[in-house]
């Protein structure tokens, strides 16, 4: 299913019977991947009485409620309103789905007893492209990763000058495959996400940072057709889907 998008302008031809998942799905289990302190997801069938809303329990139907937190348990997309007072909805601020994207393999460099994805990392990976939409793959990148508990584990991170370049370079959409862009344990200070989002300038309301989400090998670094999914859900984060699309000679 060949098919042409267009973005700024400039047309790309991608096969849209292809896509590449880089989301994690949700899970109730204990091997959810999982962060923040938080138990596992639940998803359960509504009880009313004596009725359970299960076909295996003898209903008609299956109606089940679900119970997570976006930013723990699975790939979510985020706007500024993640660490603003005032209310940003990224249902709201996220009005395009389609991006030029660029693919990047990091191995963070152990600084003292953390892990960081420094600014010359992306400089050098990166070299003189400035794409709409920058997934990080950090290693090693095993499918263990979705599954991991990553709860004071003292997971890599981007430093505060690798989040300023990115925001430098018109970087609007920022993927990575950690449970936070920031530094596990920080004191609050949200270093990379506030650069990021220009939190002390012109906040960037436009601009999304997603997390939690899992590259798989077989996708090479290089350019990819971005489409960013979400859930229509009136809050700061939201569940979302990214799907890369190769980019066809």
């Amino acid at each position: 299913m060949i098919s042409t998008i267009t973005i700024n302008t400039k047309k790309y031809t991608v096969n849209l019977a292809q896509p590449l998942d880089i989301s994690m799905p949700l899970r109730a289990s204990k091997t959810n991947a999982n962060a923040w302190y938080l138990d596992e997801p639940k998803i359960e069938p509504v009880v009313v009485n004596d009725w359970t809303a299960s076909v295996k329990k003898g209903a008609s139907i299956n109606f089940n409620n679900i119970q997570f937190n976006p930013h723990a348990h699975g790939t979510h997309t985020e706007c500024v309103g993640h660490i603003t007072e005032q209310f940003y909805s990224v249902n709201k601020c996220l009005k395009q789905f389609f991006f030029l994207a660029e693919v990047i393999t990091v191995a963070p460099e152990l600084i003292g007893e953390d892990q960081v994805i420094s600014k010359a990392q992306l400089q050098y990976l990166l070299k003189q492209r400035k794409p709409q939409a920058l997934v990080i793959r950090t290693m090693p990148n095993t499918k263990e990763k979705k599954s991991r508990q990553y709860s004071n584990t003292n997971w890599p991170y981007l430093t505060e000058e690798a989040a300023l370049f990115i925001r430098k370079i018109g970087v609007k959409h920022l993927l990575i495959d950690l449970p936070s862009v920031d530094k596990e344990k920080d004191d609050g200070k949200l270093l990379a996400h506030k650069a990021f989002w220009d939190f002390n300038g012109k906040i960037r309301k436009d601009a999304t940072i997603t997390e939690f989400i899992y590259v798989p090998n077989k996708v090479k670094d290089g350019k990819y057709i971005l489409n960013l999914q979400i859930a229509p859900i009136e809050n700061d984060a939201t569940p979302s889907k990214p799907i890369l699309y190769k980019i066809e000679q």
